[in-house]
């Protein structure tokens, strides 16, 4: 049977209808849910995906079938997929990982795929560059990812990047804006505090109080 129909089935034959009003409602009816919370959401994919792991190949047939299926569990299944698979990304891949960024907007991919592309950038420094651009781009969903693409980096991150990131997108009312500008600055605070500070210090006449409030929670 074709993956993208055997997942389909698993997935129909576990959906929770009650739960779905539930998630949906959480996303603010944006999306339909089967009503598959996470664990098992994981749960039914983990042999589908490990097998496609030790295929060591991206099946982007596979994930635009998913991407295209109404129900937010297969956009889920989708970043489950490439960060399974990061190993086997490359920086050449980011154009077709935009498409599924520029579709179907909101919080919960969008705070995937930062994570994806983020681990493309650890291996291939031409991300730092591309970042930048993606920092100034009309739509806020792909700034925010450029905002926030260093988290968890801890020692490893580019606080040159970092910076210049943030501050061409000061002066933003965009409550996502504002949002991941002070989580970027306090996940790396839990590894450097001092530098954290000193750029609130310098920065706090131009960024937003939400920002301010976000970064400055564990110092």
């Amino acid at each position: 049977m074709d993956k993208y129909l055997e997942i389909k089935k698993l997935f129909e034959a576990q959906k929770d209808p009650e739960n779905a009003v539930s998630m949906a409602k959480y996303m603010r009816n944006l999306f339909v849910f089967y009503g598959l919370a996470a664990p098992k959401r994981k749960n039914l994919s983990k042999d589908f995906l490990k097998a496609e792991k030790k295929r060591k190949q991206v099946d982007w047939d596979f994930l635009d079938q998913c991407y295209a299926d109404e129900h937010r569990e297969f956009q889920y299944l989708v970043c489950d997929y490439l960060l399974v698979m990061h190993d086997f990304l490359t920086y050449e891949d980011i154009p077709k990982i935009k498409k599924y960024i520029k579709t179907k907007q909101w919080w919960d991919t969008i705070d995937f795929f930062d994570q994806v592309i983020g681990k493309i950038g650890l291996r291939d420094n031409r991300v730092d560059h591309l970042m930048l651009e993606w920092a100034r781009d009309d739509d806020f969903w792909i700034r925010r990812i450029a905002i926030d693409h260093q988290l968890c980096r801890k020692e490893k991150t580019n606080t040159a990047l970092l910076e210049k990131i943030l501050v061409c997108n000061f002066g933003s009312d965009e409550f996502f804006i504002n949002k991941a500008i002070g989580w970027a600055l306090r996940d790396y605070s839990k590894t450097n505090p001092k530098w954290v500070k000193d750029f609130i210090d310098r920065y706090k006449d131009k960024m937003s109080s939400l920002s301010i409030k976000e970064a400055s929670k564990y110092i």
